[in-house]
C-alpha cells in the first residue's frame, strides 16, 4: 500500500470511529495512535500500521457484551477459556475480528496488534509491544505511574513490558478477577528475556502456549 493510500485509510478510519465511539473513547484511540506511532519511530517499526493498529484497537470497547461475543464467534482468531470468563478483555478480539470483517484489514500484524493489546503473550511483535505500551502510555492516561512508564517506554521497551505486565497482573489479582495465561506467560517471557540480557546470554524462546491453541 502507497503511503498516499495509507494516510487515506487513515482519514476514513478516523471517520469512522468519530461516528461510532463517544467523545471520550475517540480521543483516547487517537492519542494511542499517536503514542504508537512515536513508539514505532523510537524502535524501528512502521509508523504507519503501528497509526492504524493504536487508532482501532478500542472500535469494539463500547458495544454490548453479546455483540463483542459474536464477533469474537464469528472471527478468526482462537479465545481461551480463561478469556471468555474475562469480559474486560473480549473487546481487543472483537476488535480485530471488526476489523478483518467490516474493514477489509489484512495486515495480519495490524490485526494482531489489536487482538493482543488486552493482554499480550509471550515474545510479541515489534509491533504488538507497542501498541500494548501505547494504550498504558496515551496522553489521556492519568494513574500514579503512568509517567514512569512512559520514560521507560523510551528507554528500555523490554523493561516496560516487563513493569506494564507486573502492573496488570496485580490489577487483575486486585479485582479478583480471572487472569489469562498467556498474560502470566508474557511476564515470564520478558523477565526471562531481561535476565538472558544482563547474562549474555541468547533471549528465550516463546513455548507453545494457551494463546495459540
Amino acid at each position: 500500500m502507497s503511503k498516499a493510500d495509507q494516510n487515506e485509510q487513515i482519514r476514513s478510519m478516523t471517520a469512522l470511529l468519530k461516528a461510532r465511539l463517544s467523545k471520550k473513547r475517540f480521543t483516547h484511540s487517537v492519542n494511542v495512535a499517536r503514542a504508537a506511532f512515536a513508539l514505532a519511530e523510537r524502535w524501528g517499526a512502521d509508523p504507519q500500521r503501528a497509526y492504524l493498529a493504536g487508532l482501532l484497537h478500542d472500535c469494539c470497547k463500547e458495544l454490548p457484551f453479546a455483540e463483542q461475543e459474536e464477533l469474537m464467534r464469528d472471527g478468526p482468531f482462537p479465545v481461551t477459556e480463561t478469556e471468555w470468563l474475562c469480559k474486560p478483555v473480549w473487546h481487543g478480539v472483537a476488535a480485530a475480528s471488526y476489523m478483518h470483517a467490516e474493514l477489509g484489514i489484512d495486515d495480519t500484524e495490524v490485526l494482531s496488534a489489536a487482538r493482543w493489546h488486552t493482554v499480550g503473550h509471550a515474545n510479541m511483535t515489534k509491533l504488538e509491544e507497542i501498541v500494548y505500551m501505547a494504550d498504558l502510555i496515551s496522553a489521556d492516561r492519568t494513574y500514579r505511574d503512568v509517567e514512569r512508564f512512559r520514560k521507560m517506554a523510551q528507554n528500555d521497551l523490554d523493561k516496560a513490558m516487563l513493569c506494564a505486565f507486573e502492573w496488570a497482573i496485580e490489577s487483575v489479582l486486585k479485582k479478583e478477577t480471572p487472569l489469562p495465561v498467556s498474560t502470566v506467560e508474557a511476564y515470564n517471557f520478558y523477565l526471562k528475556k531481561i535476565a538472558a540480557r544482563s547474562e549474555g546470554k541468547s533471549e528465550p524462546k516463546a513455548k507453545a502456549s494457551e494463546h495459540r491453541k
